[in-house]
C-alpha cells in the first residue's frame, strides 16, 4: 500500500478555552480514515480532548515532495 499525505484542518473546543483552538496538520496515511483516526489520537493525547470536542473542517490530499 502506498501512503498519501493529507492536510487536516479543524478546531478543538473545550469548556475551559475562551475561543476554539485551531489546528492544521499534515498526516501521512494509507487512507483518509486512517489519517482522521491519527488526528483524533494525537490531539486527544496532546490536549486531552475528547472526540466530540474535535471538529474536522477540511481534509485534502496533498502532493508528496
Amino acid at each position: 500500500m502506498s501512503t498519501k499525505l493529507y492536510r487536516i484542518q479543524g478546531e478543538i473546543m473545550k469548556q475551559h478555552f475562551f475561543e476554539p483552538l485551531t489546528f492544521n496538520l499534515l498526516i501521512s496515511a494509507a487512507k483518509e480514515e486512517h489519517a482522521l483516526e491519527r488526528v483524533y489520537a494525537e490531539l486527544g493525547s496532546r490536549h486531552r480532548a475528547k472526540r466530540h470536542e474535535i471538529t474536522i473542517e477540511n481534509v485534502s490530499e496533498e502532493e508528496e515532495e
